[in-house]
């Protein structure tokens, strides 16, 4: 780690230095009743608003009114291949082919549609690899996949549902996973796996985990790999085709800034676009487009992600996410990743000058393992604490049963933010 010191000059000094600091002035701060900016430190729960949000709306609204359906075909930015517009620039934040990449949906709906084609458990090959400590919403999705199966009656029977799940468990004393541990039990276990599922950073912890070496792993036992985004898109340097994962779904409301139940997206690796056998549910949103208005009775997928889609999309909420990208696009991951290290190295730096036996950080060390979030967690899951931040303008949240989150996002957190989180801290 590189020398910090724990001071506001310091601070001052750093955002003088960063060159991403004028995307902060593309956001909207949320404010005090005193007028002053919150700390926010929430975006890896719900990203703040974009400047432009409101145009990029506004001008479908305008479309809508002035064109009616025409604007399908007429409006500035034509509805009818809307989702195309956001491809190759989501494509870029996930380190991906465009043909692998689409928006669409929500993030548990798209982790459903993904698991219909990708987990397909036999007699032999039917568990599903997921963390202990997964999302609870992957947790369901994960457990109502292997009732849906069950109740097909299945090849395999005789079985309960625990014994179709191997839940990865951090070691005794330890808060998160190891890698060796994780690849240790896919190789043990290879000959049943069927599927791994991971969160690509557990919400939790705010562990991040290693993409590629899961991945190749897996692969070598016989499994599919794919990873739940939602705490990565936007967050981590992702190279999803590169290290050959088989299917990724993601939220856009959390770092990709596209509000409150924003659209999510999907990857589907190339080795897969033109396998047609996949078993897949349909909607006329995935079939052909160059027959899809010849209205057909039978499904002829696209190739690619994009055959994964069902119904024509919104278009409000991929204008809101769209105004986003366009920030993405210019800030560039590699460079917000560079910053996202430095920033939360610095927080870091700053909670260990703290003398106290209150909290402790759980998140990993090193910072390839993590992304823009430390976890800190409370002793005895004192919420007082939490509470008292809050009433200082602190925005962070509370994960039962006993950790508040901080992400100091790139795009619009500066060092000074979070010298002055430190400060609130440091008083409590």
């Amino acid at each position: 780690m590189q020398n910090f010191e724990a001071t506001e000059t310091f601070a001052k000094e750093l955002d003088e230095q960063d060159s991403l600091r004028h995307f902060r002035e593309q956001f909207f701060i949320p404010k005090q009743t005193n007028g002053k900016d919150v700390l926010y430190f929430t975006g890896n729960s719900l990203g703040l608003q974009p400047k432009t949000t409101r145009n990029y709306i506004e001008q479908e609204l305008k479309d809508w009114e002035t064109f009616g359906v025409e604007g399908h075909f007429h409006a500035k930015n034509p509805w009818m291949p809307y989702h195309e517009f956001l491809t190759e620039q989501m494509a870029e934040i996930v380190g991906a082919k465009p043909i692998e990449v689409v928006v669409m949906n929500s993030l548990t709906v798209n982790l459903h549609l993904l698991m219909v084609s990708f987990y397909r458990p036999t007699k032999k090959r039917f568990k599903i690899v997921i963390e202990k400590g997964a999302f609870p919403s992957d947790q369901y999705a994960v457990q109502s996949q292997i009732r849906f199966h069950q109740s097909l009656k299945s090849q395999v029977s005789g079985l309960k549902s625990e014994d179709w799940l191997i839940e990865l468990i951090p070691r005794n004393g330890e808060t998160t996973l190891r890698t060796e541990d994780i690849l240790q039990t896919i190789r043990e276990n290879g000959d049943e796996i069927a599927l791994i599922l991971l969160g690509g950073v557990n919400y939790y912890t705010g562990q991040a985990f290693d993409f590629e070496a899961i991945t190749k792993v897996g692969h070598e036992v016989g499994a599919v790999v794919g990873f739940d985004l939602a705490h990565a898109a936007g967050n981590l340097l992702l190279n999803l085709h590169d290290w050959n994962v088989d299917f990724a779904a993601w939220c856009s409301y959390k770092y990709l800034n596209s509000g409150p139940g924003g659209i999510a997206g999907i990857f589907v690796h190339e080795d897969h676009a033109s396998n047609f056998d996949l078993p897949r549910f349909a909607g006329w949103w995935g079939h052909d487009k160059t027959t899809r208005f010849l209205m057909g009775d039978e499904f002829v997928p696209m190739r690619g992600a994009e055959g994964w889609q069902l119904s024509n999309p919104p278009i409000f909420q991929m204008a809101s996410l769209r105004a986003s990208l366009e920030i993405f696009h210019t800030a560039g991951m590699k460079n917000l990743r560079e910053k996202s290290i430095k920033l939360t190295n610095y927080l870091e730096f700053l909670l260990k000058q703290i003398e106290t036996d209150r909290i402790e950080i759980i998140t990993p060390k090193d910072s390839n393992d993590r992304g823009c979030q430390l976890s800190i967690r409370v002793i005895n899951a004192d919420k007082s604490l939490f509470k008292a931040i809050s009433e200082k303008g602190v925005i962070a949240d509370w994960r039962e049963p006993d950790v508040i989150r901080v992400a100091p996002v790139p795009l619009y957190n500066s060092f000074l933010d979070v010298w002055k989180f430190a400060e609130i801290l440091k008083k409590r």
